[in-house]
């Protein structure tokens, strides 16, 4: 059978292992399997959104308001903008999707970072667009700005912070950086870990409503599966001019959102004390892993979201640290991928934390990773 050829190149996105293969290859007891490797909420979401799904469980039948009108009131009154600059997704990913299609054709380029999050290079590629890339680990603007003149590309990605690096360009930094950029460059703005990076540092804070507000070439992304924890419900949103988001609804398939995401959303959105207090525990945690690093003598990049990078290089192996962990019930993410000897942990749990450095000590210290 014949298949678009743009398939054939393509690269299948790599998600964390889930517990239940790991149950499955190793054997091991559901309970002692730690995953740090998706950047979950460890704590995983307000109990008010959990309580609003029950409640409406039995409306499973029906198809969901597709207007999504609550959520994006809620969403229009904490980012001060109007619902006609809201587009709501099935995750953050699928308005990635919607802007690589409604922007990508005919020999069309993309210009991201050399190591950033896979999905914009696969949704570019699969609307048969070239891709360039800045070099370096982290964003170096500079670079992309250099590339930008240089090529002329549809669409620019920023990652701010970065996944799967952690680190976080600043506010101002961002803001001159698309003033610079044409009015016809669409810049994808991906906000994912965003509630991170503005309790950590409010430089790194960017405010989407004054953002779109003064460029219209601007797509601004946000998620609940991170701060909010509401991974497996697949919700985010785009910001963005009216006409951008006009030009995204009409690739949009009706009903992308279910209904009990809808709700879990807008209640989530609500408890904004859940968020907070998630916030608080996971720098507080990410400071035993930045000294757990420093006494094995690795470097860190220092992160702005709910997870660290731990550099491995003259200390040990990426992936067979990885394996070794896994086989002890721990997952993690190896970065060989990226080209990194390097592993990005998801900040979890003070008990699950211990676990990871209680094994991974051990192995540090054993010499055969």
């Amino acid at each position: 059978m014949k298949f678009n050829p743009v398939i054939e190149h393509l690269k299948t996105y790599e998600p964390g292992k889930p517990i239940e293969l790991v149950v499955r290859e190793f054997g091991i007891d559901p309970s002692e399997i730690v995953k740090l490797a998706s950047n979950e909420n460890p704590y995983g979401c307000t109990p008010k959104a959990v309580e609003a799904v029950k409640r409406c469980a039995d409306l499973m039948y029906r198809y969901p308001d597709d207007t999504m009108d609550e959520l994006k009131r809620g969403l229009a009154e904490r980012f001060g903008v109007e619902k006609s600059n809201l587009v709501i997704g099935a995750g953050s990913d699928q308005i990635i999707e919607f802007a690589c299609r409604a922007k990508l054709y005919g020999g069309a380029k993309i210009l991201q970072s050399e190591i950033t999050f896979a999905m914009y290079q696969i949704y570019a590629a699969q609307s048969g667009a070239n891709i360039l890339r800045a070099p370096g680990i982290a964003h170096d603007l500079d670079a992309i700005f250099s590339l930008y003149k240089e090529h002329d590309p549809d669409m620019i990605f920023i990652c701010a912070p970065n996944n799967p690096t952690g680190d976080c360009l600043d506010r101002v930094d961002v803001e001159n950086f698309i003033d610079e950029i044409d009015r016809d460059t669409l810049v994808v703005l991906d906000g994912a870990y965003q509630e991170y990076a503005s309790y950590k540092d409010p430089a790194k804070a960017v405010d989407p409503a004054a953002l779109v507000a003064k460029f219209p070439h601007l797509l601004y992304l946000g998620t609940f599966s991170k701060a909010y924890g509401l991974g497996g419900m697949r919700i985010g949103y785009g910001i963005a001019d009216e006409s951008i988001i006009k030009a995204l609804y009409k690739l949009r398939p009706p009903f992308n959102v279910t209904t009990l995401s809808l709700v879990a959303a807008t209640e989530a959105l609500k408890d904004e004390e859940f968020v907070k207090n998630s916030l608080k525990s996971c720098f507080e945690e990410m400071r035993r892993y930045e000294a757990f690093a420093e006494n094995f003598g690795i470097k860190t990049i220092d992160s702005y979201t709910n997870f660290i990078t731990l550099i491995l290089d003259g200390v040990a192996d990426s992936s067979r640290l990885c394996d070794a962990l896994l086989r002890r019930g721990i997952i993690v993410r190896d970065l060989k991928g990226y080209g990194m000897n390097a592993v990005r942990i998801t900040i979890g749990k003070p008990d699950e934390n211990s676990r990871f450095f209680e094994v991974a000590g051990q192995l540090l210290e054993s010499g055969e990773i």
